[in-house]
């Protein structure tokens, strides 16, 4: 297996590259645009790198404690080195800490909104003499509070707006966080209060569990250009490297050639078996030649929400599938589509199907609301995450906690 980078002004132009460098039959396996950093970038221009793999005319024979480091695609043109325990719990950490300041720096807006609310309110106190002393004063302690609690909430308010959030959902919160608050409760208090309550709309997250019985049978759906194929990938490689699990990948995606040779590739490195499936029957013949294995992948053809045929077709293999083993869907979804796109997809295959969602390239967005108004639009579990193009390093689990500190930590 050869697996290279190159490097040019177009995809085309570095694939052109590729092509005279390693001849025809070579895949794509990543694409991204470079930009000049610093002051380079005032004599320098972007450019376009992308990752290519090909077989070898002889057999090789790749080792699985060697799997992570080939897998990987940031050290060197033919491997990658997988990150370190030490380097994800130090990223991890920081990020933590990143997230707290976050919310320190939310914390200290709403003490400087309220100061001048403070300030305004010792204004009209010298020019309210009229009224009855220990009558004002009741009423001035009654308003000060209220006005804390309305400022505390609406600045919360314009924060996880800002991050997308749906407001019909953000309302609802706010409303019942403060129907339930006390009287002179200090702001941290309602700021837990919220962010105990996001946590609770998002839930547990649901992932990828063995079956009692057999091979568990992993569909994972959606459009075109989410990153299905490489999310199959990351989770596939979590099962066989880190968990030494017996899996085979299948594709149904005819539609593509490229989709099907991306995952023979891995595939190929896993040291774990392919098949490409073309009718529902060919999934009970899988079932019945895995019968020993843990998993089985499907990876299904990207199409439009609005291509029923496809959409229907995609679903037979799931139907025929139903009665033979334990199987799951997974809808994986993009944070960077618009809200709106994403209500109708989740729609059209609800109709058909239950499913878990996976979120990818949230590495593409700085606003995380959509994450939140699928959940609460669809109920569907929250399984997986994913933030980047390597394999297998950038795919998490869900974590809610997270999540809703970046929502009220602001930009």
């Amino acid at each position: 297996m050869i697996i290279k980078k190159y490097q040019g002004k177009t995809e085309s132009e570095a694939m052109e590259s590729a092509k005279k460098e390693l001849g025809e039959g070579i895949v794509l396996m990543n694409v991204k645009t470079v930009k000049p950093k610093g002051f380079s970038k005032l004599f320098k221009k972007a450019y376009v790198e992308i990752t290519v793999a090909k077989e070898e005319e002889r057999e090789v024979t790749v080792h699985r404690e060697n799997v992570a480091v080939s897998l990987s695609s940031s050290q060197s043109n033919s491997s990658v080195v997988k990150t370190g325990e030490t380097d994800k719990k130090s990223s991890s950490k920081a990020e933590e800490r990143l997230l707290e300041e976050k919310l320190d720096s939310l914390h200290s807006l709403l003490e400087q909104q309220i100061q001048r609310r403070e300030d305004i309110s010792v204004t009209e106190e010298k020019e309210e003499n009229r009224e009855n002393k220990d009558t004002k004063e009741a009423k001035e302690n009654k308003t000060e509070t209220e006005d804390k609690t309305k400022a505390v909430l609406s600045l919360i308010r314009e924060t996880v707006e800002e991050n997308e959030v749906d407001l019909k959902y953000a309302d609802a919160i706010l409303d019942e966080v403060e129907k339930n608050l006390k009287p002179n409760m200090p702001m941290e208090h309602i700021l837990s209060n919220v962010y105990q309550r996001m946590i609770l709309r998002f839930g547990k997250a649901e992932c990828i569990e063995p079956a009692k019985e057999g091979p568990k049978v992993v569909f994972f759906v959606g459009t075109t250009g989410v990153g299905k194929t490489t999310t199959i990938a990351k989770i596939a490689s979590k099962f066989v490297v880190e968990e030494k699990k017996k899996l085979a990948l299948l594709t149904a995606d005819t539609y593509r050639i490229a989709a099907s040779e991306q995952l023979r590739t891995y595939a190929n490195i896993l040291e774990v078996p392919f098949r490409v499936i073309y009718t529902p029957e060919e999934i009970g013949e899988a079932i019945k030649d895995f019968a020993g294995y843990d998993y089985i992948l499907v990876d299904t053809a990207g199409h439009s929400q609005n291509n029923d045929k496809q959409r229907d077709d995609m679903a037979d293999f799931v139907k025929f599938a139903k009665d033979k083993a334990e199987y799951e869907i997974y809808l994986v979804v993009s944070a960077t589509t618009k809200y709106k796109d994403l209500r109708s997809i989740a729609d059209k295959y609800k109709k058909m199907f239950d499913y878990k969602m996976i979120f990818t390239k949230l590495d593409e967005t700085s606003e995380y609301g959509n994450l939140l108004n699928m959940k609460i639009y669809t109920g569907a579990p929250m399984s997986y995450i994913t933030c980047g193009q390597n394999v297998p390093d950038d795919i998490e689990t869900f974590n809610a906690q997270s999540i809703v500190k970046k929502l009220l930590g602001g930009k």
